[in-house]
């Protein structure tokens, strides 16, 4: 037999494509060609799967092969191919049955020595096999574990091209997937470690409750880091779809733990103030990766001294936050990541971070204007809460008969809020407050009656809002009325979220 093909998967940024790995032997000159548009990590393969099938004691054929990747207009890119050629080969060469691989996806890198080693985007691509009915998979053994989240396919492992190759002429076993590990823990950080700052816990709880974005602004030391850093331990865990979602995403970038479980828990990410755009939105030679906003998909992008970051790079957040995900483009392609994020943002009130009217502050008022200026008007104009945070006082710190309440309570108020948004919101398929267009919340049978809402007409008509504020209110007035258990927002709850927009609060 001069030809024999397998099975692989092709990525493009989360989307993932079944691809044919044909190989055929021909006389003439020996040598390797690839094509269907490798990549240069994938044109090295020829390298690689060479060195590995001959330190694997088998023989490297002695004549013209090539191979080709189907369909041949897809951009391929990295190592994920190896374990794929490699097989096809010595099918080809018509030393391996490919029976026992019929149907089956062969996913790994290949070492010089044979060592099939762990590759990036291993959960995304057993998803899309699964989804184009696929329903066995190889994997290398540092990645079983990710694949075996991927409910109906069975999944196998191997650490080696020798091993395989066993499995194919044997019927040796390959390696089953470990027990899985242990859920995450819960964070040790907890709210009531908080000092104070009542109104600062109260805008982190309606940005749980309802997923919208917030910023607070105060001086040092006053505890916006520490209430941002506890944000996780009050959002529900994630659904089933949103962890495998999430987790892909982890898998891609190449950050997912090998021995991690599936991630359970809305991620954190914290980027320094010197982050790039890249870093933010996600970049790289060839195809693009994912950077921060994808990496804290459905959970929290927390931007500490965020007047410090770059112009350039806060203003690449304004188009995620409203769609929902990010397309980067390269001239070998396009990849599209999910970035559903929670905005959480903490600025100091001026360059020497001393609290309006202190008599040490040296800033004129032009220069704290200045400096919250490098929040841009439309940046901050979709963040839907603005807290001001005073400095902590001496009573507050000494204070031991007051307890402030613990995340577990905090918590449990937001996943009551939660749930009666999604019964709300479910026939239109949101599950959150943010989530719902303006045009629904001005419309029958959500529109609120002119008395609700006079206060809130009269900031429009002044200028202190735009009409994308407005909308943003009226989600935060119903995250409000959720916390508390009503059928809808009354008056005192739309002048609420009203404040809580402004940041002129009492």
């Amino acid at each position: 037999m001069s030809y024999a093909k397998v099975l692989a998967v092709a990525l493009v940024g989360l989307a993932g494509h079944v691809v044919e790995i044909e190989a055929d032997l021909a006389a003439g000159l020996p040598g390797l060609t690839l094509t269907g548009l490798p990549d240069a990590a994938l044109s090295e393969a020829r390298d690689r799967v060479r060195a590995a099938l001959v330190n694997s004691g088998e023989s490297w054929p002695n004549r013209r092969i090539t191979v080709n990747l189907l369909p041949a207009a897809m951009p391929k890119h990295g190592s994920t191919f190896d374990l794929a050629v490699a097989v096809s080969i010595l099918a080809a060469a018509g030393v391996l049955p490919l029976a026992p691989l019929q149907g089956v996806v062969l996913l790994g890198e290949l070492g010089l020595d044979g060592a099939v080693r762990p590759v990036r985007g291993v959960l995304p691509s057993v998803l899309a096999a699964a989804r184009e009915g696929v329903r066995r998979v190889v994997v290398p053994a540092g990645n079983v574990r990710e694949a075996a989240l991927v409910p109906g396919v069975t999944v196998r492992a191997t650490d080696c091209l020798r091993r395989l190759v066993s499995f194919v002429r044997d019927g040796t076993a390959l390696l089953d997937p470990p027990p899985a590990p242990a859920v995450e823990g819960d964070s040790d950080l907890d709210l009531a470690d908080v000092v104070g700052q009542e109104l600062g816990r109260r805008g982190l709880e309606l940005a749980a409750a309802g997923g919208h974005h917030l910023s607070m602004i105060g001086p040092p030391g006053a505890g916006k880091t520490m209430l941002a850093q506890r944000l996780p331990s009050i959002l529900p865990p994630l659904s089933d779809a949103a962890a495998l979602e999430v987790t892909a995403v982890h898998s891609i970038a190449g950050v997912l733990p090998a021995d991690s479980p599936m991630i359970r828990r809305p991620p954190f990410q914290a980027p320094h103030h010197t982050a790039s755009v890249a870093a933010l939105v996600g970049g790289g030679s060839g195809l693009a990766r994912p950077g921060a906003i994808s990496l804290s998909h459905m959970g929290i992008l927390f931007l500490d001294e965020a007047p410090e970051f770059g112009a350039q790079a806060l203003e690449t957040l304004r188009q995620p936050l409203e769609d929902g995900y990010v397309v980067l483009s390269r001239s070998n392609g396009s990849a599209r990541y999910p970035a559903r994020i929670q905005l959480i943002m903490a600025a100091n009130p001026c360059p020497c971070a001393r609290p309006a009217g202190d008599e040490h502050c040296e800033c004129s008022p032009t220069m704290r204007r200045r400096y919250l200026g490098r929040l841009s008007g439309p940046l901050m104009d979709r963040v839907d809460l603005q807290v001001p945070l005073m400095p902590v006082t001496a009573a507050q710190l000494i204070e031991e008969t007051v307890q402030a309440e613990p995340s577990s309570v905090v918590a449990a108020r937001v996943a009551q809020a939660r749930a009666a948004a999604a019964v709300r919101w479910s026939d239109h398929g949101w599950s959150t407050n943010a989530e719902v267009p303006g045009p629904v919340l001005r419309r029958p049978p959500w529109r609120l009656p002119a008395a609700a809402t006079a206060g809130l007409h009269r900031a429009v008509d002044a200028g202190s809002i735009s009409a994308r504020g407005f909308d943003r209110v009226l989600r935060v007035a119903w995250t409000i009325a959720d916390l508390d258990g009503r059928s809808g927002p009354d008056h005192g709850d739309v002048q609420e979220a009203l404040a809580m927009r402004i940041g002129r609060i009492g």
